[in-house]
């Protein structure tokens, strides 16, 4: 894992989130002023785990604010297959050809759900799902803006955050700073990665805007998803409360063995390692999603 590129990178961008309140996740259109481009961040497949229902409404949402702002669409972008709801990844590019992309190290995360799910006749593990595939460092525009993508492992083996401009899309890495930061217990994770990837986050300029991809609403407060680096280093209760390696590590795992695992997890990651795709209706026409039982050995209930 390389260090942040010190310098400012170009641009400033216009930031909106659209909060999911059903999975407490923040999908974001990010817009070059200069060009009216723009690109969506994380953006979510609405999904009823009780009557098994999908729909798109937020995702239409997300596309009715771009047309209605006069937004040009460049980028449907992912930072890590999601362990909580949908991408709408896939649906988005059908209806407007803008090309998806993710880390490339999501071929390791689609070989190691290949296996829980036992599945790998139906979805190669290539990475193949998206247009793009990002490596550590890479950099590409949003219009004029510059972005930078970082590998930011931890919660996932292949998350990685998108610096735009003067921001940097860190999803779960860090929450508000009354938030904390995230889980990294799920198949793949690694606490002692996680904090590697915060310090590597935390090593960018103080100002720059941090957005994160999920509020559980801390005391019962409203949605909140921008801080900066500088609040980050300073307020973030975790860090504050575990500011070396090995008091994070164990800070983090002992949280971890209490969590229950989300609702969503069995559910969402066999569509998300199809790049937000559902699976293929079988011979009656219905699609059918597929839960694999005693998988996730030690998970709290």
């Amino acid at each position: 894992m390389s260090s942040p590129t010190p310098d400012r990178l170009a641009g400033t961008p216009v930031v909106t989130g659209f909060f999911d309140k059903r999975t407490f996740s923040v999908q974001y259109v990010v817009a070059d002023p200069e060009t009216r481009a723009c690109a969506i961040i994380d953006p979510v497949l609405d999904f009823d785990p009780k009557s098994g229902a999908t729909a798109t409404t937020s995702a239409d949402e997300i596309l009715a604010f771009i047309e209605r702002e006069g937004l040009r669409l460049e980028w449907i972008l992912d930072t890590h297959p999601h362990a909580d709801h949908f991408s709408a990844a896939g649906y988005l590019h059908d209806r407007t050809g803008a090309p998806t992309a993710i880390g490339e190290k999501v071929r390791g995360v689609q070989k190691l759900w290949q296996g829980i799910y036992h599945i790998k006749g139906c979805c190669p593990a290539d990475g193949s799902q998206w247009n793009r595939l990002f490596a550590d460092g890479e950099r590409f525009r949003i219009g004029n803006l510059e972005v930078e993508v970082l590998f930011t492992p931890g919660h996932t083996l292949a998350s990685i955050a998108y610096r735009v401009g003067d921001t940097v899309f860190v999803h779960d890495t860090l929450f508000m700073p009354d938030g904390g930061t995230a889980r990294a217990d799920f198949p793949g994770g690694s606490a002692d990665a996680l904090w590697d990837s915060i310090q590597r986050i935390l090593a960018l300029p103080g100002n720059t805007r941090v957005f994160t991809g999920h509020d559980y609403q801390p005391g019962g407060r409203e949605p909140r998803w921008e801080s900066t680096v500088d609040e980050q280093r300073r307020t973030n209760v975790h860090l504050v409360k575990a500011p070396t390696r090995e008091a994070f590590v164990k800070l983090r795992e002992d949280r971890d063995r209490e969590l229950a695992m989300p609702n969503l997890i069995l559910h969402s990651l066999q569509v998300n390692i199809r790049g937000g795709r559902l699976p293929e209706p079988e011979d009656d026409g219905r699609r059918y999603l597929k839960i694999p039982l005693d998988a996730l050995e030690g998970a709290a209930w």
